[in-house]
């Protein structure tokens, strides 16, 4: 896999060297709309170079070119193209319809074209009016928009000059904990982190690699997209569309088409156990399924043993769940190992909860509550990872919790235009940091093989968690940590908690309101059609009742509203600051509140 300057040079390579291989499986939305599409690598090629000609010949090298498609053949073209064509890729996601869901993405699409300032959007000739309608209504009507399944007659295509650090493509963040930022991925990022993956998984040569991930965000599109490219493999993809109206989808999928790595999120785990029906399960095959890989959001250890559990008659084996650490400014993968590389299932961590809230990781207490933390595994080839105090910026030792700070090849080069905020992230540097040529000074850290340089800053990544015997267990946000009379809680324990109380919950949110003293106020859905005949009174005292039995807070509101209600990112992460938004701005529409006095005046006209 060595040996190539750029990813242009190694599809290129792929295509040369197996020109028949199937590159893509598009799976139908549902079965009674076609049959699968496939796409030889030779055509994936030739589409590329016929559209990088056409933005080569519009001066788009060196320029910012939005892609914004829903169908996913599409995607790879138009991708691929800004690649061939010297041009910078910014995935977006295509507009939502439906209510609700319509204004989010439009702002968010907006957002980013006012950031990247592209020189020319791609899209689908189905979706292109309305998205030269978006781009007119947020005051970007100039940009030009082409149907790039339309592409007209264009130049000859010409090889770019491009070398490791020249940019190939802007990864917004998702958003669920602040403003959108485009991250710069080099080639050289996606080329080493590739090879991370790779290392890490046990990837092979011709793997058929795939699932439902949107291909705009970081682990659809270099998880299930390139890096099956990248093998010389196979990506087998359908839409996140089909998955969530039919989870069962997916599994199919990975028993027909040999799919042997997988990923989501752990909520997607969690739905699989929930939807998919005894009678649906048994006419599936998983024993092919080598890799499940669950990231994107914290681990659970109750996910990982119901899952495994629940898909342990269709063939899944036992050590096939596998918890990776990644995010977007590390191009994708940080932490992680199949289990062939780790000797088995991943490793868990059962503490004292109450010495988890001061930030140590203790042995349980009989009689006292405990918390079961996952290991996302060890470092990736060439990425160090060290847990500092988010403060001072010290190394600390095994056994307590800070921020997870990481540096290796696969971490991008910063945000696009935003050179002081890149500074602080991606130029963190600790007390004892050494010169050039200077030993390390003492403190626990982690690194893979063929660790970076000591001369280089850190990425600060805005995660907490601690290493232990070399692997990174990851215990929540930095930003969404809940303060409550001097406790350090996690909201994800404590929605985890709360959607325990009824079978009625669908997804749910906590997060603390200002005052005189942080206040904790959960925002739970109904499933649809559960709302009615419903004690919904009851339902909100019983939300209280277990969070003051389990961590001993009072909750300073509870509200239970609507299916759809709770704002997820593309990737299935809870919003919590969008939400707490809608919540202080009164956007919410509750079927039933409880909110205490001192929370009610926050709310414009009081809460009424």
């Amino acid at each position: 896999m060595s040996g190539y300057r750029n990813f242009t040079e190694l599809v290129q390579a792929r295509a040369a060297q197996a020109p028949d291989r199937e590159a893509l499986v598009v799976l139908p939305d549902t079965e009674e709309r076609g049959r699968a599409e496939t796409v030889s690598y030779r055509a994936l090629d030739a589409g590329a170079r016929r559209l990088a000609g056409w933005l080569q010949d519009r001066g788009a090298a060196g320029e910012r070119v939005l892609v914004l498609h829903a169908d996913r053949r599409l995607f790879a073209v138009s991708f691929l193209a800004c690649l061939y064509a010297g041009a910078v890729a910014v995935p977006a996601p295509p507009p939502a319809g439906g209510p609700g869901g319509r204004s989010h993405h439009e702002t968010r699409i907006a957002g980013i074209v006012k950031d990247a300032a592209p020189c020319v959007v791609l899209t689908d000739a189905a979706a292109a009016p309305e998205v030269s309608q978006l781009l007119a209504r947020s005051g970007h009507g100039g940009v030009p928009c082409l149907a790039a399944d339309v592409v007209p007659g264009s130049a000859p295509w010409r090889p770019p000059e491009l070398g490791p650090e020249s940019v190939a493509f802007l990864q917004y963040t998702s958003g669920s904990t602040a403003e959108p930022r485009g991250v710069v991925v080099t080639h050289g990022n996606l080329l080493a982190n590739q090879r991370a993956i790779c290392r890490a998984l046990g990837t092979v040569p011709a793997a058929r690699i795939g699932g439902w991930l949107p291909f705009h965000h970081d682990m659809g599109l270099a998880g299930q997209l390139l890096h099956p490219l990248w093998l010389g493999g196979t990506s087998v993809v359908l839409s996140p569309e089909a998955f969530v109206r039919r989870p069962v989808r997916w599994l199919e999928a990975i028993a027909r088409y040999g799919v042997t790595v997988s990923a989501a999120p752990d909520f997607a785990y969690d739905l699989c156990v929930r939807r998919i029906t005894d009678e649906q399960a048994a006419g599936i095959d998983l024993s092919g399924w080598e890799t499940a890989v669950s990231g994107g959001e914290p681990v659970r250890e109750e996910t990982r043993r119901a899952f495994t559990e629940k898909f342990a008659p269709a063939g899944l084996r036992p050590g096939a769940f596998t918890p990776c650490y990644g995010l977007a400014e590390a191009t994708l993968l940080v932490t992680g190992a199949a289990a062939d590389r780790r000797n088995g299932a991943a490793a868990a961590l059962t503490v004292d909860a109450a010495a988890l809230e001061r930030h140590e990781i203790a042995e349980p207490v009989p009689g006292r509550p405990v918390r079961t933390l996952l290991s996302c595994g060890p470092p990736a080839a060439g990425t160090e990872v060290r847990v500092t105090d988010p403060d001072s910026g010290r190394v600390l030792p095994e056994g307590e919790i800070g921020e997870i700070r990481v540096r290796g090849a696969g971490v991008a080069r910063g945000y696009w235009r935003r050179p002081a905020e890149s500074a602080r992230t991606f130029g963190a540097r600790t007390p004892d940091e050494p010169r050039a040529g200077e030993p390390r000074a003492g403190g626990p850290s982690a690194a893979g093989p063929q660790g970076p340089e000591d001369t280089a800053g850190h990425l600060r990544t805005g995660d907490l968690g601690t290493l232990h015997r070399g692997e990174l267990y990851v215990t929540g946000r930095l930003r969404d940590m809940i303060v409550v009379a001097g406790r350090n809680l996690y909201p994800q324990d404590l929605e985890r908690t709360v959607q325990r109380v009824s079978a009625l919950f669908g997804a749910g949110t906590v997060f603390a309101v200002p005052g005189e003293r942080e206040r904790v106020v959960v925002v739970q859905e109904l499933r649809a059609r559960s709302r009615y005949d419903v004690d919904l009174p009851g339902l909100a005292a019983a939300v209280e009742r277990c969070l003051a039995e389990e961590f001993e807070i009072s909750a300073g509101g509870v509200l239970l509203v609507r299916s759809g209600t709770v704002r997820r990112t593309t990737s299935g992460k809870v919003e919590r600051a969008a939400m707490r938004g809608l919540f202080l701005r009164g956007e919410l529409k509750p079927l039933h509140q409880r909110l205490d006095p001192e929370v009610t005046p926050l709310l414009p006209a009081g809460g009424r």
